[in-house]
């Protein structure tokens, strides 16, 4: 790993009377496998949306391999190098699995946006499905296309929203594979997600909000035992 990929700073960001996020600052070091934790609420979806474009922030930044991303749109965000998933899956239900990572393609034209969508297709074992609309799905699949599709433009840095959430132990183990692959390859995985064992066994370093605030930031074992995590997720 060598310097920040990623550099949070000070970022706020209102609805009405609720601060969702009250200047959380860190850094996502190139190459490592973080992980984004805190208890409902805390702010983790919506620092999400602050990164890649889908919410504006009402004061800080958000700065990606050394440039300020922050007030730019979710398209300009994606094509310089950021995927993500979502906490609630976005498929054209009547796009079939390749239409779907087609919709992405972004300046991908023609074969090369085919030869893509297929290979990540592969990837994640759906080529029996390739055809089949995204609405027939079992959740499992839906999963892993959402996960694929957040891959199509080949980003640099991957932001997954609980790819964990809801999937059986076998599924849990392929996805840790994929994430781990990720790395592997070189790029840069923020992870949410409320399974602990998923990102305590997976991360390389862990930051933790609670009220829109970083209560703590660490490698995984200093965070286990960490009272103020331990209080904010089981002292209320």
């Amino acid at each position: 790993m060598s310097g920040p990929i990623l550099e949070v700073r000070d970022v706020r960001k209102r609805f009405g009377g609720l601060e969702a996020l009250a200047g959380p600052s860190f850094d996502v070091p190139e190459g490592a496998i973080v992980g984004l934790i805190g208890p409902n609420g805390s702010g983790k979806s919506t620092l999400f949306d602050c990164i890649t474009g889908t919410q504006r922030l009402d004061g800080g930044e958000v700065r990606f391999a050394g440039r300020r991303i922050s007030g730019l749109a979710p398209y300009q965000i994606a094509r310089r190098g950021v995927g993500r998933t979502f906490q609630l899956g976005r498929l054209f239900g009547r796009l079939s699995v390749l239409e779907n990572l087609l919709a992405v393609r972004g300046p991908l034209e023609g074969r090369r946006a085919e030869a893509r969508a297929h290979e990540l297709i592969e990837l994640v074992g759906l080529t029996r499905v390739t055809h089949e609309l995204a609405a027939n799905l079992s959740y499992g699949q839906s999963k892993l296309l959402e996960f694929i599709r957040a891959l199509m433009l080949d980003p640099i840095l991957v932001l997954l929203d609980e790819p964990a959430a809801g999937v059986n132990p076998t599924l849990l183990e392929r996805i840790v594979g994929y994430v781990r692959g990720l790395r592997d390859r070189g790029v840069t995985v923020l992870v949410v997600e409320h399974n602990m064992g998923f990102i305590m066994g997976l991360c390389d370093q862990v930051v933790v909000l609670d009220h829109g605030e970083k209560i703590a930031e660490g490698p995984p074992q200093e965070i286990r035992e960490d009272e103020r995590v331990i209080e904010a997720y089981f002292g209320r």
